[in-house]
């Protein structure tokens, strides 16, 4: 189906904020948020071109980008960093003390000739790029100083959280209101109990800076969701201890009688583009 342009959008009366899910799971997380005139990129974990490549199919071409925002130094949320950042010579936000983790000395950042336009805030601290505000929310997860981000324009209000071990009930407060929320489901806890992770790997990943199973997930979903909420997309999900089809039935039961829109990422593929 072809991709509709902001401006078929806004002749059509739509509000003008789109988000797409370019990657989630354990081998590249990537997200689309953007604006008529803004469009940010979350997380930078697949390669330039597969990026670039989903971002076209998403009606968004990646020349148009505004500007990178980094969760956290994992492989899997920037292994397409430093080419992207070099080749579109935008703005990457990260946090102060994430950044040396990345940039450092030590790092493979460190020995590019590219310097990285660097625009660093503190964790929990709220900040506008272009049109659209974000608020960034400390997450508990097993890296230098991993956030979640929120991002509100146009009236929508997007939420981004995974990489997280539990749900503080900091996190519920930066998550309500939400219209659209990206929230971990990484884990059937019987499936990585019986699998072939080593037993310490299987520990890091129940820890309470760890990852969220489908149970901790749809205790979210059943007690603290927002009713705002419309689209659900839950994501991060382990190649080899969930599947899609455990997610989505867990999920089912939890949202019960609520109208939410309810979208699996496939560890391999974009979601759809969701407009508001």
């Amino acid at each position: 189906m072809k991709e509709a342009s902001f401006n078929e959008l806004e002749d059509e009366g739509a509000l003008l904020v789109k988000v797409s899910v370019l990657a989630s799971s354990s081998s590249g997380n990537s997200t689309l948020v953007a604006t008529e005139r803004t469009r940010l990129l979350v997380d930078a974990g697949l390669s330039r071109k597969e990026t670039f490549e989903r971002l076209n199919a998403a009606g968004t071409a990646p020349e148009s980008l505004t500007a990178i925002l980094v969760t956290h130094e994992h492989s899997d949320h920037i292994a397409g960093l430093h080419t992207i950042a070099k080749k579109l010579d935008i703005p990457i936000y990260v946090s102060r003390l994430t950044a040396p983790a990345i940039f450092g000395e030590g790092t493979q950042w460190a020995e590019q000739s590219y310097a990285p336009k660097l625009e660093m805030f503190a964790a929990g601290s709220c900040f506008t790029v272009g049109d659209i505000d974000v608020t960034s929310f400390t997450i508990p997860h097993d890296a230098a100083d991993p956030v979640g981000f929120s991002f509100q324009a146009e009236g929508i209000k997007v939420g981004i959280a995974t990489d997280l071990g539990y749900m503080p009930d900091s996190i519920r407060f930066h998550l309500r209101g939400c219209d659209l929320l990206l929230l971990e489901s990484n884990h059937d806890l019987n499936m990585l109990k019986v699998g072939s992770y080593p037993w310490a790997l299987k520990q890091r990943i129940m820890g309470r800076n760890g990852h969220l199973s489908n149970d901790v997930a749809c205790s979210f979903i059943r007690e603290d969701m927002d009713s705002r909420t419309s689209t659900l997309i839950l994501g991060h999900l382990s190649a080899h201890n969930n599947h899609p089809v455990l997610v989505r039935q867990a999920a089912v039961e939890a949202l019960g009688a609520k109208s939410t829109k309810l979208v699996v990422a496939e560890p391999a593929q974009p979601t759809e583009t969701f407009h508001y």
